[in-house]
């Protein structure tokens, strides 16, 4: 395997619930395998074993020194790194799977906040907008980087709860550039 990652670490993403389970314990920074449950309407069982798989790859640990009988758990980091760069082929595939589940849940969270969007406030309803525009590669490279820089001008705030604003509430910001295949000569 080249690159460093584990195509079994990014194959541990190929799993909606975990995706769940990794925002819910992101949002509220510490959570148990009952937590999750019952906000996930999951079984404790099923949250548990999800829970020990993201732990075992390294995109969760447990809160160290918190007494009790269940184990609460957290974030390693605020990002989980898709992307395929310098893999062999089991890496991009793994890549490729996790990248898929996320997608799919990314889309199911936003159109569950567009069904509720009537009822907020105008300034906190969602907004999707797209653009097909013709760039460079070095356009293409800015405009990515422009975009993360946005994300990451807030990132602190989610790792942080001391950070974040007084009547703030959670947001997704996510984005997706893409470019098409080149044209194919005629």
């Amino acid at each position: 395997m080249a690159g460093g990652i584990d195509p079994k670490a990014l194959r541990a993403l190929a799993h909606p619930l975990r995706w769940k389970l990794i925002d819910l314990i992101g949002s509220e920074t510490t959570a148990t395998a009952t937590r999750c449950a019952n906000v996930l309407g999951e079984s404790v069982a099923s949250c548990s074993y999800h829970l020990g798989i993201l732990a075992k790859y390294g995109y969760i640990e447990g809160v160290p020194e918190r007494g009790g009988r269940e184990k609460p758990w957290r974030l390693t980091g605020p990002r989980q790194d898709l992307r395929p760069l310098g893999l062999d082929v089991e890496g991009e595939l793994a890549a490729e799977a996790a990248l898929e589940v996320l997608l799919d849940h990314e889309t199911e969270r936003t159109k569950s906040r567009i069904r509720r969007a009537g009822i907020e406030p105008e300034p906190w309803r969602p907004t999707v907008s797209g653009a097909t525009t013709w760039l460079t590669e070095a356009e293409f490279v800015a405009v990515k980087q422009q975009l993360t820089d946005i994300l990451e001008q807030f990132s602190a705030r989610a790792e942080d709860a001391s950070q974040r604003p007084e009547g703030g509430r959670e947001v997704r910001l996510f984005f997706a550039a893409s470019a098409a295949p080149p044209p194919r000569e005629s």
